[in-house]
Order: C-alpha cells, then sequence, then structure tokens
C-alpha cells in the first residue's frame, strides 16, 4: 500500500507482445549475437540453461553454512503475521489484502474502519486466492481489487497466473461473497478498467490485431455495458499506434464521478481527455509533462513536471496545481521550495494531502482551501524518517499515514480532521537496532552536483570504518529512494531485512539517491534522461569513492545492488568501474540497451533512455550499454544475477545474455531465474525469503568471506 500513484502505475504497465518478430532483424543480430536464442523464454534450449545455472548456483549458495539461518530470518520477517494491516479506507471500511504462513497466497478482507482505528479490526474474510487456486487448480497470484463507492459491493478481482502483469479480470459482489455469475468477466491480457457506473465499465484491453501500440499496451479505450459481450464494446477513444498507452480512470468523488482517458505519449507525456454523459472531450490545455492526481468539486489535479504558464500565470515544475474542469481556470496549491519534491498527493473530501520530501526525508501537509488561495498545514510527525500516504477517502477529511525509518518500525497513524495524530499500529522491531545508526551524507559528482546518500551501520561500525558495505541504487523514472524499514514486496535493503541479515553481523548499508530519481522531483530526474544518463552511474560512483574516501567501506568489501533499471545501473557499474566493486548483485535488469525497445515493454521507456533506431540516440546508447562492453581482461567481480522466467514486463534475456557472456568469457558467476514470480522475481513469501537470503549468502561470501560470521 506504501507505494506512490506514479509509481504504482508504472510498476503495473507491460507489454505482451513477442519478443521480436522481426525475423530478418533476427537473423542479422544472431551473427552479431550468440547468444540471441536465449530470448526465446520458453523454448527448451533456453530453458535447459536455465535449470543447469541454477542448479549449479543453487549447489554453491543454499550449501553456505549461513543460508539456512538467513532463510529463515528472512521468512521471519516477510511472513509475520504482526506486520501492519494495510488498507484501503472506503464507504466506512478498511479493505486489505494479507499474506502469512497459512495464507501463502494470501486473503482479502474487509474490517469496520472504527475497528480498524481503535486497533483491533474485525475482520472479515472476502476472498481466499489459496482456496481458490486450490478449487480452480490455477496458480493464481492476487493482482487487486477495484470496487465501485459508495456502497462496494460490485468489485473487479484482478488476478494473474503465476505473477506475471497481465491478468484476468471478474466481477465480486461483496454481499455474496462470490464471483458473479455472467458478470464482469475480461480475459487474460495487459488491461484497465474503471468503473463508469454499476452497469457499464470503460476498458483498455487487447482487442486483437492493431489494437495494441509499439509498446505493446491498449491504445483503444471502450464502453462495455453490462450482459453485452466483450466484443460489443462501444468505443469511445482511439490513440496512435506509436503512443504508448491509452487507459481510462473515473475518480469517485463526494460530488460525484469523474471519468477521464489519459493518453500516453510517452512514459512521461500524457493527454488527459475529460468524459462526459456525452462522450470524450478534448484533451486539457495542460503541458505533457503532468501527474494526474485526481479530481473533486469541479477541478482535476495535476503535478507539474515541468513549468507551465497559463492565462497569464507562471506555474513552476514540481507544484500541484487544480485545473477548473469548467472555467479553464488554474490555481496553484503547493509548490514545493528548493531541494522539496511531492512524492504524492491524495485526495480526502474537501482537503489534499501531501506526501513531501524535504532534501530526502519525509512530512506530510494537509492542504485546505480558504478564501485566499490554499493554505498548508504540517501534520504533527516524528522527524527524519520516511513518511507515506496509505489511504484518504473522497466521504471524509482524514486520512491515513505510514511512518518509518531503517531502525523505526512501521507505525500506522491517523490523521482527524481537526489534525490530530494518533498511533493505530506498530510492528514490532523484527531486529535489534539499539545500537544502529542511520546518517545522511553527501557525495560530490563528476559536475559537481552534490549527490545526498544514507548510511546505516552499528555506531561503532560507522564510527571505526572499514566495513563490508552494500551500496543501494536505482536513479530513473522519477522514482525516490527512501530509506524505509520494510516495503511490499520487502527488498534485502529495506531496513528490517538489512538490519537482521547484514547490519547485525558487522556490515554497513548505503543508499544513494542519484540523479534520475525523483528525490528532489522533476529537474533532478530530468538531469539524467537520455543522452544523460552517465550523471546517474557518475553520481553512484561518487557514492562509492565517499565511502571508500572517508573509510567508511573498506576498498576490498564494498558491493552493490540494484534492480531492474537499478540493474542497468549494475552493468554500468560492472562495465565502468569494475574496479570498485568486489561484488554486484543485478536484479532483473535492462543490461543490452540496443535491443531493449524490441523486447517487452522496453518501447514504453524509449522517453527515459531514447531509442537506439535512432542514429543520434543510438550513439550515446552505444556508449554504455553494458551488454555490448562485456570483453575478456576486465577485473570484474564475480557477479549474481537473477531474474524471472514469467517477467513480463523486462525480458529475461537481458540477465541471461549477460551471464551467458560473462561464461564464455571465462568469468564466474552466479545466476538464479525463478520460473514464476512476474517483474518482482517471486510468486510468494516463501520465494522472496529464498531469494533474500541467495542474495546475503552472495555478499557475505564476497565481502566477508566463506567463514562470514
Amino acid at each position: 500500500m506504501k507505494k506512490t500513484l506514479a509509481a504504482a502505475i508504472m510498476a503495473g504497465l507491460s507489454a505482451a507482445c513477442a519478443p521480436d518478430a522481426n525475423t530478418t532483424d533476427k537473423d542479422e543480430q544472431m551473427a552479431s549475437d550468440p547468444y540471441l536464442w536465449l530470448e526465446d523464454v520458453d523454448s527448451e534450449r533456453a530453458l535447459n540453461w536455465v535449470r543447469g545455472e541454477n542448479e549449479r548456483t543453487l549447489n554453491v549458495l543454499q550449501s553456505d553454512p549461513q543460508y539456512e539461518a538467513l532463510y529463515a530470518e528472512a521468512l521471519a520477517i516477510l511472513a509475520s503475521d504482526e506486520r501492519i494491516p494495510y488498507g484501503k479506507i472506503s464507504g466506512g471500511r478498511v479493505y486489505n489484502f494479507w499474506r502469512d504462513d497459512t495464507h501463502v497466497r494470501g486473503i482479502w478482507r474487509r474490517a469496520p474502519l472504527a475497528s480498524y482505528l481503535n486497533g483491533a479490526p474485525s475482520w472479515e474474510t472476502l476472498l481466499d486466492i489459496d482456496a481458490l487456486a486450490s478449487a480452480e487448480n490455477e496458480n493464481w497470484v492476487w493482482g487487486g481489487a477495484d470496487c465501485l463507492p459508495p456502497d462496494d459491493d460490485k468489485c473487479l478481482i484482478l488476478l494473474s497466473r503465476g505473477g506475471t502483469d497481465a491478468k484476468v479480470a471478474r466481477e465480486f459482489s461483496l454481499t455474496d461473497k462470490a464471483f458473479v455469475a455472467d458478470g464482469f468477466a475480461a480475459p487474460e491480457a495487459k488491461s484497465w478498467t474503471a468503473w463508469l457506473d454499476g452497469d457499464t465499465l470503460l476498458i483498455a484491453t487487447d482487442w486483437g490485431e492493431g489494437s495494441l501500440t509499439t509498446s505493446g499496451y491498449p491504445r483503444i479505450v471502450k464502453r462495455w455495458r453490462r450482459g453485452t459481450p466483450l466484443n460489443t464494446a462501444e468505443t469511445v477513444f482511439e490513440g496512435e499506434t506509436s503512443d504508448v498507452w491509452a487507459l481510462p480512470t473515473v475518480k469517485h468523488a463526494a460530488d460525484g464521478a469523474y471519468a477521464f482517458i489519459i493518453r500516453g505519449l510517452s512514459f512521461f507525456e500524457s493527454e488527459t481527455f475529460p468524459m462526459g454523459p456525452e462522450g470524450v472531450a478534448a484533451s486539457l490545455p495542460l503541458p505533457r509533462h503532468t501527474e494526474f492526481k485526481g479530481a473533486a468539486d469541479g477541478k482535476a489535479f495535476f503535478v507539474l513536471n515541468e513549468d507551465w504558464s497559463h492565462q497569464g500565470t507562471d506555474h513552476p515544475k514540481g507544484a500541484l496545481v487544480a485545473y477548473d474542469l469548467n472555467s479553464g481556470a488554474a490555481e496553484l496549491v503547493f509548490a514545493p521550495k528548493y531541494r522539496q519534491s511531492i512524492a504524492e498527493a491524495a485526495l480526502a473530501k474537501s482537503d489534499v494531502f501531501i506526501e513531501l520530501l524535504d532534501v530526502v526525508v519525509g512530512k506530510a501537509l494537509r492542504l485546505r482551501r480558504s478564501p485566499d488561495g490554499w493554505v498548508a498545514q504540517e501534520v504533527p510527525l516524528p522527524d527524519n524518517g520516511v513518511v507515506s500516504l496509505v489511504s484518504a477517502s473522497g466521504d471524509r477529511n482524514e486520512v491515513l499515514l505510514s511512518f518509518e525509518s531503517p531502525i523505526v518500525p512501521d507505525r500506522l497513524i491517523h490523521v482527524s480532521e481537526d489534525n490530530a495524530v494518533r498511533t493505530v499500529d506498530a510492528v514490532p522491531d523484527f531486529y535489534d537496532a539499539s545500537d544502529v545508526a542511520v546518517e545522511q551524507r553527501f557525495a560530490r559528482s563528476a559536475d559537481g552536483t552534490e549527490v545526498p546518500y544514507f548510511v546505516m551501520g552499528r555506531r561503532g561500525v560507522l564510527a571505526s570504518g572499514g566495513a563490508p558495505t552494500i551500496q543501494y541504487g536505482y536513479g530513473g523514472f522519477l522514482i525516490p529512494i527512501l530509506p524505509n524499514y520494510l516495503t511490499t514486496p520487502g527488498r534485502p535493503q529495506d531496513g528490517a531485512l538489512a538490519g537482521k541479515m547484514w547490519i547485525s553481523r558487522g556490515g554497513v548499508l548505503a543508499l544513494a539517491n542519484i540523479r534520475g530519481g525523483g528525490e528532489f522531483g522533476p529537474g533532478w530526474h530530468a538531469a539524467a534522461l537520455k543522452e544523460n544518463r552517465q550523471r546517474a552511474f557518475d553520481d553512484f560512483f561518487a557514492v562509492s569513492e565517499a565511502l571508500i574516501d572517508t573509510g567508511l567501506a573498506a576498498p576490498d568489501k564494498l558491493g552493490a545492488i540494484g534492480r531492474s533499471n537499478g540493474g542497468l545501473l549494475m552493468g554500468a557499474a560492472l562495465t565502468q568501474r569494475p574496479e570498485l566493486y568486489k561484488a554486484l548483485d543485478i536484479g532483473v535488469p535492462l543490461l543490452d540497451m540496443l535491443r531493449y525497445h524490441k523486447l517487452l515493454a522496453g518501447a514504453s521507456w524509449v522517453g527515459e533512455y531514447g531509442d537506439p533506431d535512432v542514429r543520434e540516440e543510438r550513439a550515446f546508447l552505444e556508449a554504455y550499454s553494458p551488454y555490448q562492453k562485456l570483453e575478456a581482461g576486465k577485473p570484474y567481480p564475480r557477479v549474481f544475477f537473477y531474474t524471472s522466467t514469467k517477467d513480463d514486463r523486462v525480458h529475461p534475456g537481458h540477465a541471461r545474455k549477460a551471464a551467458a557472456k560473462l561464461n564464455d568469457l571465462g568469468y564466474e558467476t552466479y545466476y538464479y531465474e525463478n520460473i514464476e514470480g512476474g517483474h518482482g522475481g517471486t510468486a510468494n513469501q516463501e520465494q522472496l525469503a529464498m531469494r533474500t537470503a541467495l542474495e546475503y549468502v552472495y555478499f557475505m561470501r564476497e565481502l566477508m568471506g566463506e567463514a562470514a560470521p
């Protein structure tokens, strides 16, 4: 639940297109790329290679004396029933999805809001995914639910097979606690749906040949009426094949429902089309780099990712603005100051809540309309932590927040209409942090830019230095890297897992807030786009050098970890500065930047990286593409790769080809590919605990020695 809307949308998008349908191009590529066959995801030859690599890697890492203890530690945290049941407020209830050791796939449940806020929720199970999977003999993984307010009886349940991004949608009745016979049901695809009313859906899906963009996303939105076949749904909007996607969204506020079509021109550029009873209207006159945050009281709210001059008024990038859907006027709701950024915004009944980053430290603001404009009031919360908006409801001016830091377990906080703050629930300590400290420091990048980073370790270790250190980074897609205690799904760099599995054994963790992310708003992101990607890499290297130069990290005991776009970062670290790192954990990565746009969802990221089919852009991609840069005779560390066969977002061929190439060049690698699990790489907590244990065993062997404590 603790995830920004923008990040959630980004994380949910992927394509269903084939790895590469251009046979001629494939033949040409095969001549220069002998590992192209590994892109054929489910071929027996490729899967035999995967099985062999898995067996070799698991034989080593799982036989390490530390593995069983690390697995038990990870599973105890990830499957603990003492986690906070974060939920969504709607209609006087809180809805929560819950996994534990008796509900491996999970249960969807709800409780009255009053009982939830009193710390003793009276849970009512709505759907048991374990029982459903068993009854239907399907490997179902929960994909979420979309219910129609205010009554919330009609819901669409999203389910995927094995954790892929492709999902089926099935109508579910909360009154009957059962799927609706002859109700709405959409087949497996990358789809977006939204309730227009109780008998009508807006849906964007794969309508057949020619209905997807070149990125593999839906470009056609239709109105689907109850009781009619899906293939008879009425087209209400059609984008271009060259777009990235077209998706419907309906915001149900206290004063009614607001329907919009979002046309994605690139990953970051979009047009917003209001939809009324007479159909889709003209797009709003907004800049293309905006993030839609909701609608209420006749206004649509957007965060600007570029400067905007409208009707004689200049609005700065990074600001939250409200656009009047009737008059066309725009007003400034909130503008962050220098080194601040809006991480998220949520609309309540009439107030707006903002999750603010202030030099990467979290705060929360309540914005309330007054005759003189919007007035900001800070929510009184603890200092020096991560603040996340959990849920706001359109029928009340209150909000659920969370507060955490790597050494402070999550706290669920309720903020009332009068701004009173009350802790509703808190996670127990998953490790002993009494002697652990977190410090924010700054490094100087190659171009002089000051780059913040956090370090975490035992106080004595931070003071004495020379410690085995793991450095984490991402640097892309406007996503900030924050010092969390425990996220969902858990990551090795989360404070709880790192504290228990690494810090307690004498290690240090560093989180690098490099350019390309959203730590300081859209400018921080834009600074590392396309031809400027090297800045993100240089920022990461600068933090590594600062860790060594200050004596905190021993020069021969520095490792790094990154996944997805962070896997690309790790690929750059491997090929550009191999002497800096003694271990690199590279997860579900992008590595072949000359073919990434031809693989799964890759074409949608051209706005971030550039287009390899454009000569000028191919030139700067060739300058750093890690896969092509791998060569013999370099001081590469022993790398750990992981990916998933079922990843239908970032193609597993990236990791496969890089590992195979390194092996044939004579380098020893570790490689693990889960057969299911989607882009997250795992389908349940046991699989996640296993992979987390593998990662920390790897770091202990490489940075602490095989006789690690």
